[in-house]
């Protein structure tokens, strides 16, 4: 049985309203991200690819709160929670877990830090949030390894438990940057069928950034090409394959076919920001 894309939400996660970025002043001013419009509804898997340096981080620290546009503006968590704070989890290329601390204590860390979670944590820290840290667990293959410490544990094992640790406090919001950029190609893509259950389960909104355009294509449900710095977004398409999608299914002919044009979009992207040779 095949999992279907539900229905566009009516709330919106992330809202980018010519937002641009600009770092520095006088001659070392750089402009990161070129005023950018977008909108991401609640539920959504967007991945932002492109070349480097071309404002794909960028976008994300916007939607984190890290950064603050330079213009335009950032709307995240949609007008009608305005007035609070959205729950946001991220999960980075290296896992950075405290290495003193257990894995089930690294996943709860967020419960002790994010209301309304942390008034209740002292109470429920060995029930029911223990409970949840070990659920997580087993859902990424990691059942039986609470008790280990991060040295213990391979780095795709890591990053298994870094999505547990993001997923935690049931966030709205998960934000990826390049997750599993520094794992071998096998892990990688077990991986991918990991992160596609954890949505399909929990389905936060997600915005992955990834180099890797296999990867957005099994995991997006929308694809965003930006062009070199300083960045925008010159497409925007959805990925219409259904879920739940497979390692296998990269290598067919219409994936295969996104792939080549992703690749080419990019491929025109970089050369365009080229400065001309002098003959």
């Amino acid at each position: 049985m095949q999992h279907q894309q539900t229905g566009t939400p009516h709330q919106t996660a992330i809202e980018l309203s010519g937002a641009g970025v600009t770092f520095g002043r006088g001659n070392e001013r750089v402009a990161a991200l070129s005023a950018t419009t977008m909108r991401i509804p609640d539920g959504e898997f967007v991945a932002l690819v492109g070349p480097s340096g071309c404002g794909k981080s960028t976008i994300l620290r916007l939607a984190s709160g890290l950064i603050q546009p330079t213009e335009g503006a950032v709307i995240v968590g949609g007008r009608e929670v305005a007035a609070k704070a959205l729950r946001i989890g991220m999960a980075f290329q290296n896992p950075t877990m405290l290495p003193w601390m257990t894995i089930e204590q690294n996943i709860m860390l967020p419960l002790k830090i994010v209301q309304p979670f942390r008034s209740e944590f002292r109470a429920k820290k060995r029930g029911e949030f223990r409970d949840r840290a070990h659920a997580l667990l087993e859902q990424v293959g990691l059942k039986g390894f609470a008790k280990s410490y991060p040295w213990q544990l391979s780095g795709g094992m890591l990053q298994r438990a870094n999505l547990c640790r993001a997923l935690i406090h049931e966030p709205r919001l998960l934000l990826l940057d390049e997750p599993f950029g520094a794992l071998d190609q096998f892990t990688r893509e077990e991986l991918w069928m990991i992160l596609q259950d954890l949505w399909l389960t929990h389905r936060p909104t997600v915005l992955l950034v990834t180099h890797d355009l296999r990867e957005a294509g099994v995991l997006a449900s929308r694809i965003c090409v930006m062009s070199a710095r300083p960045g925008r977004v010159i497409d925007d398409s959805p990925v219409e394959f259904p879920r739940p999608r497979t390692v296998a299914q990269t290598f067919e002919p219409d994936f295969v076919a996104l792939n080549l044009r992703l690749r080419a979009l990019i491929v025109e992207a970089r050369t365009s920001s080229q400065p001309a040779v002098a003959s």
